[in-house]
């Protein structure tokens, strides 16, 4: 459950941060958190971000069109990990997220990931809606 202001509104801390403890089913037999896991969390905060959004007549068909991830440091079973998600970029068809991941503080690891607009009926690539770029834009990082 997010953190409301007085209008009954999210917070947009609470859009933008969010938490998890590494699960035993996430660690390797080398104790650490398989990288495949991160992209799965990073993947997991963006939809929850997208979740605070009430969807738009007119929003397009998104498709992940990039994903990378940087590695600073392993986690283990146990940690607890807070997650940051900010708007990277806004193209005229695609829109990155950067989900900043921290331990203590410390980063542990950044994981950008591109989502593409589409018709959706047609699939085909399109520019994305002036309200959906304006709310992008107050998530600027």
């Amino acid at each position: 459950m997010g953190i409301f202001n007085l209008e009954g509104v999210v917070a947009k801390d609470a859009v933008k941060s969010q938490e998890f403890r590494v699960p035993f089913r996430d660690v390797d037999m080398h104790g650490e958190m398989s990288r495949s896991a991160y992209v799965v969390r990073a993947e997991e905060a963006v939809t929850e971000f997208w979740r605070r959004r009430k969807p738009q007549k007119g929003d397009p068909f998104f498709t992940i069109g990039k994903i990378t991830c940087t590695f600073h440091t392993a986690l283990r079973l146990g940690d607890l990990v807070h997650m940051h998600v900010g708007v990277s970029k806004i193209g005229g068809k695609s829109a990155g997220f950067l989900v900043h991941m921290l331990r203590d503080g410390e980063a542990v690891a950044e994981a950008e990931i591109v989502w593409t607009a589409h018709d959706p009926v047609s699939r085909e690539p399109v520019a994305l809606p002036e309200d959906l770029r304006d709310w992008f834009y107050q998530y600027l990082d």
